[in-house]
């Protein structure tokens, strides 16, 4: 499955604000709500704070990857969001996190949550890849980034 089969183009932020680790994920989790919007805000953010007391979901390389499961999330639900100042998000290498995906799975689910979470840590990998999403202008240019960079 394509990253942009999960993210609809309205869940896509282009200048995050935030300064925090909690911060974002409240930033996130509204950007989120965009394309979710019957989604508990605060069952969101219990889930991605529970997940980051058992360790950072910042895996470097100026990337973060806040996810979780709910009961109530009937399939794959994604997020996409850019801090061009950088958040302290306890990331692995001791960097500040830019470009953030949010992910919510069905609790359910096993094989495609890991499997989505692995095609995005596999796209932001590439460092030409970071650096055009960090020079985009906007929301639309930083989806067709997305699209292009993660091929069928």
């Amino acid at each position: 499955m394509r990253i942009v089969e999960l993210l609809d183009p309205v869940a896509v932020e282009a200048d995050l604000s935030c300064r925090g680790k909690d911060q974002a994920l409240e930033q996130m989790t509204e950007v989120l709500l965009r394309a979710a919007p019957a989604l508990g805000r605060e069952a969101v953010l219990q889930v991605l704070r529970e997940r980051e007391r058992l360790g950072s979901t910042g895996i470097g390389e100026g990337v973060a990857i806040p996810h979780g499961k709910l009961k109530t999330v009937d399939r794959l639900l994604l997020a996409f969001g850019r801090s061009r100042a950088g958040v302290d998000f306890d990331s692995m290498d001791g960097k500040p996190a830019h470009l953030f995906f949010l992910l919510l799975a069905p609790e359910d689910s096993v094989s495609i949550h890991l499997k989505t979470l692995a095609r995005i840590s596999k796209l932001l990998k590439d460092a030409q890849v970071r650096a055009q999403l960090m020079a985009a202008r906007d929301a639309a240019e930083l989806y067709e980034i997305i699209r292009t960079g993660d091929p069928a």
